[in-house]
């Protein structure tokens, strides 16, 4: 048996007659730095049922087509109790059966059966993609196995033995842009007459590169006959660099689909996953994401709209906030122009097109280390961290704490249950108007991480929340006099407790380190620790969340206003004059006769 090391990349699964393989899709850590797919057909999926009765309910269970019933405690909402644990042959059998199962007189309700496999395995095997993996087993031949395309040229490993996370850095990845310009004297690009005429590709390795039908004395730009020939060497390009995340701007919605359908008007095969197979595209929320296996592909469109606060967001708006330099611009609908016109106007349009794939580079290695330490903490696929809301990346992360702790994960709620929760709201937090004027000798008052400190100090969580309680067993919040019990800590408080203690451990190591790269990296963790810890309080009254509970959400606000309410008397004492208020802090003008 051999082991090998790799950073994990992607995950998916394929079936090979009636079995579900996994796929981990990574690069090998060695002196090749290859792509490696490593096969595992030994993980099967699994539901737990609440039972009404549990003898009778693993009976009824047990007479349809299942692989094992077995009885387990787990805990729900820091309760004990016994569940039926139901494993499948098949990830498609727990949508066939979970009905039937759901249906059964003994069956209560049904858990923790929305789970996609892929996801399910990242979290029993204590697996984060962007992080190291050790895997044992042996190297296999591509054509010994069907689940992967004829066009695969990449090393294929059989799991054989364990499979082991390994504590690591940040993986050193390569990073290809593309970029695309099309010719539209007509105004906006229609794929099915407007031909693609240049592609740029633009990498962290030293490639800068347009593919384009036209001539040029610029050393970057590379001729070829026709538009099926741009998107050849595309194609090749991608297979030869090999990179591990393809990135663009707006590339799920215009450049990918554009490619993909020119492509198949030229009848191209796309082939650009490491597996040999073709560009796909997925439904993510209301939107579609361009796939392609074993090459994370991330549109910093979406990025820049979570972590930038700005008016628009084209490239150009982008680029200046980040690096406070003006990028060339050429508007759309004088493209063509530019094109037509040939000489000095088209080396303009190429130098352009370059630019932009070159700026995609930049942006996405200055932004995309905070997205790649979400994934290395949530602990799912960089793709689907890349697109997830705020409230999706604190579930997921809480999901996989509740594994950890032999917490069985609530239910999504029911489409009458989110229709109940919608028109609710929970208070908001304490705003003072400002007064009037020029003011001077101001000074700034500022909770530090005031919802999860309250959260954790008052140990605000469902499994806590009481209906009854001795005033010494409980906190019991301003306002509507919601009660928790003060110990044991609750599930969501003991879990950003442990957040934001590493979170000042981290900072502390950046305080005494002296290391200029080793200070970036450590940023980088507690910034993402940071988002993830304030996305929490939150998420309590988001209506579509598993631990939603509005009574949460609204005593931590309570809190919250009866702090900074009392903060500002207090500061009153001692000369600060409060002007202004909004939720975790407070300016005050400081009058000196104290």
């Amino acid at each position: 048996m051999e082991t090998k090391r790799m950073v994990l990349l992607d995950i998916d699964y394929v079936t090979r007659g009636e079995k579900a393989i996994i796929r981990l899709f990574g690069r090998e850590k060695n002196d090749a730095n290859e792509s490696i797919i490593v096969l595992d057909d030994g993980f099967q999926p699994y539901i737990y049922v609440v039972p009404r009765d549990i003898e009778e309910c693993q009976e009824q269970i047990e007479e349809l087509n299942v692989v094992k019933v077995e009885k387990v405690k787990m805990k729900d909402l820091a309760k004990e109790k016994y569940f039926i644990k139901v494993t499948f042959n098949h990830p498609q059998d727990v949508p066939k059966l979970r009905d039937k199962i759901r249906d059964l007189s003994s069956v209560k309700e049904i858990r923790e059966h929305d789970i996609p496999f892929y996801r399910r395995y990242l979290i029993d095997k204590g697996l984060f993609p962007m992080a190291e993996v050790e895997v044992e087993g042996k190297t296999t031949n591509p054509l010994d196995i069907n689940e992967i395309s004829n066009n695969c040229q990449t090393k294929l490993f059989k799991l054989q033995g364990e499979i082991r996370p390994i504590s690591s850095d940040f993986p050193n990845l390569n990073i290809l842009s593309l970029d695309i310009e099309v010719y539209n004297p007509k105004g906006m690009p229609k794929s099915e007459k407007d031909p693609i005429i240049m592609i740029s590709l633009s990498s962290n390795q030293g490639l800068q590169k347009v593919i384009s039908t036209a001539r040029s004395s610029l050393d970057f730009v590379e001729t070829v006959k026709n538009e099926s020939e741009i998107i050849e060497r595309f194609v090749e390009i991608i297979q030869k660099e090999d990179p591990d995340l393809l990135i663009g701007y707006n590339s799920d919605n215009f450049d990918f689909p554009y490619i993909k359908d020119r492509a198949e008007l030229l009848n191209i095969p796309l082939n650009l996953g490491t597996d040999g197979s073709q560009l796909k595209f997925m439904k993510k929320g209301f939107a579609n994401a361009a796939l392609v296996k074993g090459r994370v592909h991330v549109d910093l469109y979406l990025i820049m709209r979570r972590y930038l606060q700005l008016d628009r967001y084209t490239l150009e708006r982008v680029y200046l906030e980040l690096f406070d330099q003006e990028k060339q611009d050429i508007p759309g609908d004088e493209i063509h122009c530019y094109w037509s016109e040939g000489g000095e106007k088209l080396d303009t349009l190429f130098k352009y097109s370059l630019d932009d794939a070159v700026t995609v580079t930049e942006i996405g290695e200055k932004m995309l280390p905070l997205t790649l330490e979400l994934t290395r903490i949530v602990g799912q696929p960089f793709f689907d961290v890349a697109r997830m809301a705020t409230g999706q990346l604190v579930e997921w992360y809480l999901i996989r704490k509740a594994y950890e702790q032999g917490e069985i994960v609530p239910n999504k709620p029911s489409s009458s249950q989110y229709s109940n929760r919608r028109g609710k709201r929970a208070s908001g937090g304490y705003v003072k108007d400002p007064v009037k004027g020029l003011h001077e000798n101001i000074v700034y008052f500022d909770f530090r991480s005031l919802y999860p400190s309250i959260i954790i100090s008052k140990n605000v969580s469902p499994d806590t929340l009481v209906t009854e309680c001795d005033d010494e067993k409980c906190h019991i919040s301003p306002e509507k006099r919601y009660m928790f019990l003060k110990g044991p800590a609750g599930f969501v408080p003991s879990i950003i407790g442990n957040i934001l203690r590493e979170r000042v451990r981290l900072k502390t190591m950046m305080k005494e380190s002296s290391d200029e790269e080793e200070k970036k990296f450590l940023n980088v963790q507690q910034e993402a620790l940071k988002r993830l810890a304030n996305s929490m309080y939150g998420v309590y009254g988001y209506s579509r969340f598993r631990w939603y509970r509005l009574e949460c959400a609204d005593a931590i606000t309570a809190w919250g206003r009866d702090y900074i309410k009392k903060t500002m008397v207090k500061a009153e004492d001692f000369g600060f004059k409060p002007v202004y208020a909004d939720t975790d802090g407070f300016y005050a003008v400081y009058h000196g006769d104290h």
